[in-house]
């Protein structure tokens, strides 16, 4: 699949590993693919998530995917369930932290040693490629590009769809702004 990437969509998978391995993360997850589309410039996606506004939000976008990295991941959604079961996640993030220090609960522990080798993509950043794949497919477009990237991550369920959406960055929004509203990616 990799060999219908544009430079594009490779530079992000690039990026993508880099953020994982600057913080210290075990695999490579959608999360890293979204920051590593925020850091993109004069490309397809870069162009469409300014013409949605995000450029102008890009460091708060950033900030946070890093809090939600703190609660081991987890999104507004599934904090809210969980405290529809009377779990406190940031009282158990505090007491964790406390005991263990920042970032115990994410994984991402730099500075510890114990991984040198190459990172393994995680089920959420293969499930967001293979949606590029899916939405280059069925826009009938012959390679990948960020900008599909951008679109998976839009379309499936969790973390980085969710902060995108906040910021008015949808799968729907995207799709107009990318293709008008002839087309829609699946």
């Amino acid at each position: 699949m990799f060999e219908r990437f544009t430079q594009d969509a490779r530079s992000v998978v690039r990026g993508a590993v880099g953020h994982a391995e600057d913080s210290g993360a075990r695999v490579v997850d959608a999360e890293h693919l979204l920051l590593a589309l925020l850091d993109r410039e004069a490309s397809r996606a870069s162009f469409a998530l300014a013409a949605l506004g995000l450029d102008r939000h890009k460091d708060a976008v950033r900030g946070e995917l890093r809090a939600a990295r703190r609660r081991a991941g987890l999104s507004r959604a599934e904090t809210d369930a969980l405290a529809g079961l009377g779990i406190d996640v940031s009282e158990i993030v505090s007491r964790v932290e406390e005991a263990h220090g920042v970032g115990a609960m994410s994984g991402d522990r730099p500075g510890k040693g114990w991984w040198t080798g190459r990172r393994a993509f995680g089920r959420g950043a293969k499930e967001t490629l293979e949606g590029a794949l899916r939405a280059a497919v069925s826009l009938h477009d012959r390679h990948i590009g960020d900008e599909h990237i951008l679109l998976a991550l839009t379309a499936r369920p969790g973390l980085p769809a969710e902060i995108l959406a906040d910021h008015g960055v949808t799968h729907a929004a995207l799709t107009r702004v990318l293709h008008g509203d002839t087309r829609a990616a699946g």
